[in-house]
C-alpha cells in the first residue's frame, strides 16, 4: 500500500469507525435472566419478525427500527407457518428451545426445511429469502442483527400486514 492510501486508510478509521460504535450506547451493560427477560415488554410481532399474528418480540438491546447492533427473542406458538421473506441486514439466530424448521426459498416448500433442536445455529444472510414452521411445540428464537431492519415477503398476499 503506498503512503497516501495508508492515509486515506487511517483517516478513513479515523473518522469512520468511531460513528460506527456511536449509534450503540456502550455504558448498557445487561445481565438478564430468563425471569429477567419474562417481565421485558412482550410486543406482538415487531420490527424485525415476520410480523405474523401470535408471535411475541422481546427486545433484548439495542432497537431493530434503528441503526445499530440489536438482539430480539421471537416467541412462536405451536403450529406457525412463516410464509418465504427477506431481511435487508445480517442476522444470525439461535433456537433456545422448541423445534424450529427452517428452510431457504422464494416459496415455502416443507421439502427443504430443517429440523433445528435447541442450540442450533443459522444464518439470515441479507435480502436472501427464508421461511420457517414451528410443529405441536411453541419456539423460542434469538436473532441478532444490525439495523435498521424490516421485513419484505416474496408474495405480497403472504405479508400478514396486508391482511389487515
Amino acid at each position: 500500500m503506498s503512503f497516501p492510501m495508508k492515509i486515506v486508510a487511517a483517516a478513513f478509521c479515523i473518522l469512520f469507525l468511531p460513528s460506527v460504535g456511536a449509534t450503540q450506547d456502550q455504558s448498557a451493560q445487561q445481565r438478564l435472566t430468563p425471569t429477567d427477560i419474562d417481565t421485558r415488554t412482550h410486543t406482538g410481532a415487531g420490527a424485525g419478525s415476520s410480523g405474523v399474528i401470535g408471535i411475541q418480540t422481546v427486545v433484548l438491546k439495542g432497537d431493530p427500527s434503528k441503526a445499530g447492533l440489536y438482539t430480539i427473542l421471537l416467541r412462536v406458538p405451536a403450529r406457525t407457518t412463516i410464509q418465504a421473506h427477506e431481511h435487508p441486514d445480517d442476522r444470525v439466530a439461535t433456537v433456545i428451545s422448541g423445534t424450529w424448521n427452517f428452510g431457504y426459498g422464494a416459496r415455502f416448500d416443507d421439502s427443504v426445511l430443517k429440523a433445528l433442536p435447541p442450540g442450533s445455529f443459522y444464518t439470515e444472510p441479507p435480502n436472501q429469502p427464508h421461511f420457517a414452521r414451528t410443529g405441536e411445540t411453541a419456539v423460542e428464537v434469538q436473532i441478532t442483527g444490525f439495523g435498521p431492519t424490516a421485513t419484505h415477503y416474496e408474495n405480497s398476499a403472504d405479508d400478514p400486514a396486508s391482511k389487515h
